[in-house]
């Protein structure tokens, strides 16, 4: 059987070829989609944690979360909600370093728990107006150290510290006193989020909730998966994976459908004769259904590699290799499996039934 479905496929190879491509092409996109959003979300649960918070509390409705404002006049009024034992307010600024747009430069409270929670590898918070912290990610790439000179677009800043965070986009960024950054954004007295420590025994959830009917406009997220009630992009990309996962299954299996009819109406006289010397009519449909399957999955094994190069590009082409990192689980490439086994077998259960239906005296007269 195997050895016939390898046989059948190389008959005509640039059909075959062809019609693989056009699968490996749909996988690939849901692949980079998938691990685009799974990497929004890292990225969320990111700024959602900064400085060990559980809680991030962000304006309703914006497009992502960085976008959001809030007015830092409801920080002390959050420090007193039940439930809650620490509230800092953290303001956000991108393309502030020529040439990475997604340098991401934090504005902080020296004293509040936020810094507090960064482990200095050198030097100490930033205080002065004039000062900064990078993450040693950043330090890195950008062959800097204590003393050196963080040139942003709006001035010059004398580094006084290096911090390990732990997070990704937030090493590979800096921190100014807050005041600072509120001017660089434009905004005296907005801040992007407001960062949230429970109190011992209380439940960031139910925190959460009370938050936001306190501060109608706003949202209180705890876990990855709530972004979506905030960041509209997040939500755009899920639902972009959807539909792709939806269209992928679809045209795959009218590609592979018209491909697999084309293959037995030629052999139309081959599969009567099998029949005729007593082949069951089940083994024939299975030989059909197991070229449709193993032409979806050599596809999907091209557009596998396709999906990881491509997602890794994506966020470079869009300069937002720092903010986000694809992340290609092996969720994610299962799934890209599955759709391609689901096109192969829809593709091929209309052939598979027109082969059972022959009559051998008829196809081979």
């Amino acid at each position: 059987m195997r050895h016939l479905i390898l046989v059948d496929l190389r008959r005509h190879p640039a059909r075959t070829v062809l019609t693989g491509l056009g699968i490996a092409i749909g996988v690939a996109t849901i692949v980079a989609l998938l691990a685009l959003s799974a990497g929004i979300d890292r990225s969320a649960a990111g700024l959602i944690n900064l400085g060990g918070a559980e809680l991030g509390m962000f304006q309703g409705g914006v497009g992502e979360l960085t976008a959001s404002s809030l007015p830092e006049s409801l920080v002390p009024r959050v420090r007193r909600q039940p439930g809650v034992a620490d509230a800092d307010p953290i303001a956000v600024a991108t393309g502030e370093l020529p040439k990475e747009p997604s340098f991401l430069v934090f504005g902080v409270e020296p004293d509040g728990f936020v810094v507090h929670s960064l482990v200095f590898i050198a030097g100490r918070p930033p205080r002065g107006a004039r000062e900064a912290v990078i993450g040693d990610g950043a330090a890195r790439q950008l062959g800097l150290d204590v003393g050196g000179r963080l040139r942003l677009s709006v001035g010059s800043f004398r580094i006084v510290g290096i911090y390990h965070a732990g997070v990704q986009f937030e090493d590979q960024g800096a921190a100014l006193p807050l005041a600072v950054v509120e001017r660089i954004r434009g905004r005296p007295g907005d801040v992007t989020t407001i960062a949230v420590k429970i109190a011992r025994g209380a439940r960031a959830s139910q925190v959460g909730d009370q938050l936001g009917r306190t501060f109608p406009g706003t949202v209180a997220i705890s876990q990855p998966g709530q972004v979506a009630r905030v960041d509209t992009n997040s939500l755009l990309v899920r639902k972009s994976a959807t539909l792709f996962v939806a269209l992928a299954l679809i045209i795959g299996g009218i590609a592979v459908m018209n491909t697999m009819l084309m293959a037995v109406f030629e052999r139309k006289s081959e599969f009567a004769l099998l029949l005729a010397v007593g082949w069951p009519r089940r083994l024939v449909a299975q030989l059909v259904l197991g070229e449709g399957l193993v032409l979806s999955l050599g596809g999907a094994l091209v557009g596998v590699a396709l999906g990881i190069a491509g997602g890794e590009l994506l966020v470079r082409a869009f300069g937002a290799s720092t903010l986000v990192s694809p992340q290609f689980t092996l969720w994610t490439l299962a799934r890209a499996f599955l759709v391609a086994g689901a096109m192969g077998t829809v593709g091929s259960l209309y052939p598979a039934w027109w082969v059972t239906r022959l009559v051998p005296a008829q196809s081979l007269g």
